[in-house]
């Protein structure tokens, strides 16, 4: 899927997601946001000017989000999206009335409508992750411009092909069929076993900032 798909799944099917923004201590506060469009320029999302949390983003002008869907754990998906938001203004609010019907019950006025405000998140990454399959699905994507950078552990060219990594692999994502092994980063869950277990320093995550081999290069 490309990013538009990611965003349109979070507004269609969840709507209703936790976001986090920074407050005047640099301490997170999160609320639950509806997401009430999605096109190419990204998500938009409503809020009364007369909340702590329209001053946050005005002040701060960025957010992190999760969506989530699913019965429980191993049923659910989750995609959460981490980027730049700025203010619309109210031209929007008709539209996204219209989109979203039950909002006419919250504010039922013209006058209660002035109250509120439309917010864009423009530009920004994201990341997909459906524990309803097996091995486990993961996708990264970003919008508006924003760099794509590389995310998890990798296996550089000091891999000996002993097996260690393999081994404590919870999702069996570890390619072995040549040397340096690599991992089936679409199926990794991140968990830094690779890295502990292997004797030779072989595994480094993304956070090194060092450029090593992905299993899509291949």
């Amino acid at each position: 899927m490309i990013a538009k798909n990611y965003l349109e799944y979070i507004v269609r099917e969840i709507h209703t997601t936790i976001v986090a923004t920074v407050d005047d201590e640099g301490l997170p506060v999160t609320a639950a946001i509806d997401m009430m469009a999605a096109d190419e320029h990204g998500l938009y999302f409503l809020t009364a000017k007369g909340k702590g949390f329209y001053d946050r983003l005005v002040k701060r002008q960025y957010l992190a989000l999760t969506a989530l869907k699913g019965g429980d754990t191993m049923s659910c998906v989750a995609v959460s999206v981490r980027g730049k938001v700025r203010e619309l203004g109210n031209e929007r609010i008709p539209e996204l009335f219209e989109l979203n019907p039950y909002m006419k019950k919250i504010y039922p006025t013209e006058e209660s409508i002035q109250a509120l405000t439309v917010f864009l998140i423009y530009e920004g990454s994201g990341e997909w992750f459906d524990l309803s399959k097996k091995p486990i699905e993961r996708a990264s994507f970003t919008f508006g411009g924003a760099e794509k950078r590389a995310e998890g552990y990798f296996i550089t060219d000091a891999c000996i092909g002993c097996g260690s990594c393999a081994a404590v692999c919870p999702q069996n994502c570890i390619m072995t069929e040549r040397i340096p092994y690599v991992i089936a980063q679409e199926h990794c869950l991140h968990c830094g076993n690779c890295l502990t277990a292997c004797p030779v320093g072989a595994v480094e995550t993304s956070r090194t900032g060092r450029k090593c081999k992905d299993y899509a290069d291949l």
